[in-house]
């Protein structure tokens, strides 16, 4: 990877920063109802080299988003273009709005995780390019803060409605360990994985997109349950309350007992 940054730009890289894929144990669609999750990280990342420019452009090239080709945008200007840059530029503009003084770089980007597999190849991004420029400008983030960065990022910049899942345990996850995180207040712990135990991850064949798709219409789906229950989130709906339930149209139904239960 240093090589192909070499290749590209003709001297070596500042930095170096990777983050891995997660897949999720338990509770899809749950984080962003403040409930409660079990993801763990997977062998697949995302790795970035960075050097720092002098002006405030921005070069990034990746082979296995644009076959190497670089793309181009401005610290300060980032607007997005419904590309992978978006998450680039996102976390620049994440960045700048917490204060952050940053310069232009030069980045490549390689990663193994799947797109669009519901492996998070869009936090591990996030989460390796935050990883990169925080070692690069000696920022002062830790990994639950760079976390919350590449939340602010997809959701603020690139228009994702996520939850705070993927960005946690890409940041703050742990080989043989599966993360068990409160979605409502943050608080989360290490739960090792038995080393009897394999995972095993099947590619279901259906293409996985956060920004557009059925996503979105779950999540309003669940908001609209939650409303229609008198609750902020479905957190709030106890085991006791599934009778409560029953007065909800079908599919609202279903979307709360699978939070709730």
């Amino acid at each position: 990877m240093s090589d192909l940054f070499s290749s590209i730009f003709g001297k070596v890289p500042d930095v170096t920063a990777e983050a891995h894929g997660r897949v999720n144990l338990i509770g899809d669609h749950t984080d962003y109802n403040g409930g409660f999750v079990l993801p763990t990280v997977i062998p697949q990342g995302t790795q970035v080299h960075l050097a720092r420019r002098p002006d405030r452009k921005v070069h990034c090239a990746s082979l296995e988003f644009d076959s190497g080709r670089i793309r181009e945008f401005e610290i300060g200007n980032e607007q997005t273009d419904s590309t992978w840059l978006d998450y680039v530029q996102g976390v620049t503009w994440a960045l700048r709005n917490r204060g952050a003084v940053l310069s232009g770089f030069d980045a490549t980007i390689s990663s193994s995780v799947p797109v669009g597999k519901g492996l998070s190849s869009s936090a591990a991004l996030e989460i390796s390019m935050l990883r990169a420029l925080v070692a690069a400008y000696e920022l002062p983030l830790d990994s639950r803060e760079i976390a919350a960065v590449a939340h602010r990022a997809e959701t603020g910049f690139v228009g994702a409605p996520v939850g705070i899942m993927d960005q946690t345990v890409c940041s703050l996850g742990r080989d043989s360990s599966a993360l068990f995180l409160d979605a409502l207040t943050g608080d989360y712990q290490h739960v090792p994985i038995p080393a009897s135990i394999e995972l095993a991850v099947i590619d279901s064949g259906i293409a996985h997109h956060h920004v557009i798709g059925g996503y979105q219409q779950r999540r309003r789906e669940c908001e609209l349950a939650a409303a229609q229950l008198g609750v902020v989130l479905l957190r709030d709906v106890s085991m006791g309350d599934l009778p409560r339930l029953a007065v909800l149209p079908d599919t609202l139904r279903r979307r709360a007992t699978h939070v709730v239960t």
